[in-house]
């Protein structure tokens, strides 16, 4: 397993449209997607431990934001044959057994992830309004560790900014996850 960081937040970036298909069976649009305060793009995935080890929290994050007009969505852009875990069809277990309140799309050619320049899961975007990248940074302070009531929840701190100001923070810690796992990629 090969640890990434993104590259540091590029503000005001355009979010980059998509036509993906759902675990509920149906597409979804960059233009259905957004929340009236803004949209929440994550590149996350079944196996990966850093994604496993935030998932409830990660839920629970995003219902709470929803609560503040920024809707989530989560992209899966795996190579499924040499990552079985990240089938389409376990996808929708996970979906399920989780109870995601956002759609999980399947990002099958992989563009969409280039087009955002994702490198890792979990890799998070996070857009204003009006579409504009404001925030690039980790899930939070506990990251893979068990999270305490004292607990940085950098996310979602950054995105309820996002609803209340259209503005990201200037400050943000890069997220840390496993690498996407490309189609002519060895396994690594």
């Amino acid at each position: 397993m090969v640890a990434l960081n993104p590259p540091v937040c590029n503000f005001g970036q355009r979010a980059a449209d998509f036509n993906l298909l759902g675990v509920d069976g149906k597409r979804h649009t960059l233009a259905e997607s957004v929340g009236k305060n803004g949209l929440l793009v994550m590149f996350i995935c079944n196996h990966c431990p850093y994604v496993k080890a935030i998932k409830t929290r990660l839920v629970a994050d995003c219902a709470e934001l929803k609560k503040l007009g920024i809707n989530s969505v989560a992209i899966q852009s795996n190579d499924t044959e040499n990552y079985p875990e990240d089938s389409f069809e376990r996808m929708r277990e996970e979906s399920n057994l989780y109870n995601f309140s956002f759609p999980y799309l399947y990002d099958d050619t992989q563009e969409v992830a280039k087009a955002y320049g994702a490198v890792c899961t979990p890799d998070f975007f996070g857009f204003n309004a009006n579409l504009e990248l404001q925030y690039r940074g980790r899930f939070d302070a506990a990251g893979r560790r068990v999270a305490d009531q004292n607990n940085q929840r950098d996310l979602f701190n950054a995105m309820k900014l996002i609803a209340e100001t259209g503005e990201g923070p200037r400050e943000q810690i890069p997220s840390i996850g496993c690498s996407i796992k490309w189609f002519a990629e060895e396994s690594i």
